[in-house]
């Protein structure tokens, strides 16, 4: 048998691992759910698709978009769900029907839009959202037309914010259109989500994905409805109506 005092060591040891553990658990929580410590313009969400529960929302089981937070987090709740997490996914038309693709639960619900147009969704080139076999990815719309398969879920909008490491070649580092913005991007196989604080340019938004958060691809969600929902931060935005919403369950 062992020295009375050995087994209080070991205890001690264990509890002091324990309590690292936990001290670590909970600062990389709060790490992914605060302002960016580099730019307090914005709010960085980080979401890992292959612990979390991502998923996109249009309408209810009887084809009635949701059109806010609120009625989503209800309507989980009586699904015996919880919204823990949620951004608007997407443009979308006067009757809340995606304006470019939409896939919920491996369904595609709206289909690819390649068309040419006016407004912020047909400023080439626009992109795709998308987690599939591969993990999450931001794509180019042509890059998914050229055939992308097995997609669990994914969201058309525009413009892409950066391609390939490059800013999108019609934003103008001078502009002075600031509307409050948000978008999506991939970095280390995680989902990066950022909402500005402030309104902010494309540019500005553009070059955080990039250069603060090393965002190789990014895409822009929508500008002045741009919305958050978080348990956590204690934050539940309820601005104008939305279409798509990407939503973390538990």
């Amino acid at each position: 048998m062992g020295a009375p005092g050995s087994a209080v060591a070991q205890r001690g040891k264990r509890y002091t691992g324990d309590m690292k553990k936990l001290l670590l658990s909970l600062c990389g929580s709060l790490l992914a759910l605060t302002c960016h410590a580099a730019d307090s313009r914005f709010t960085v969400v980080t979401v890992d698709p292959a612990r979390e529960n991502l998923q996109l929302f249009l309408n209810d089981e009887a084809g009635k978009p949701f059109k806010g937070f609120a009625r989503l987090a209800s309507w989980l709740a009586g699904q015996g769900g919880q919204l823990d997490l949620a951004f608007n996914a997407g443009m979308y038309h006067a009757d809340f029907q995606p304006v470019g693709l939409l896939v919920q639960d491996g369904r595609e619900l709206a289909p690819l839009n390649l068309a040419d147009g006016k407004g912020n969704f047909f400023l080439k080139p626009n992109g795709v959202f998308l987690i599939g076999k591969q993990g999450p990815q931001v794509l180019t719309s042509q890059a998914y037309a050229a055939g992308v398969k097995e997609v669990r879920l994914a969201t058309q909008s525009g413009p892409m914010l950066v391609i390939d490491g490059q800013i999108h070649p019609a934003f103008d580092p001078e502009s002075i259109s600031r509307f409050v913005r948000n978008g999506v991007g991939v970095a280390d196989g995680k989902v990066v989500f950022v909402i500005s604080n402030h309104p902010v340019t494309f540019h500005e938004l553009a070059v955080f994905f990039r250069d603060t958060l090393h965002c190789r691809n990014a895409l822009y969600f929508d500008g002045s409805v741009s919305s958050l929902y978080s348990r956590a931060l204690g934050r539940r935005d309820a601005g104008a109506p939305l279409g798509p919403i990407i939503a973390v369950v538990k």
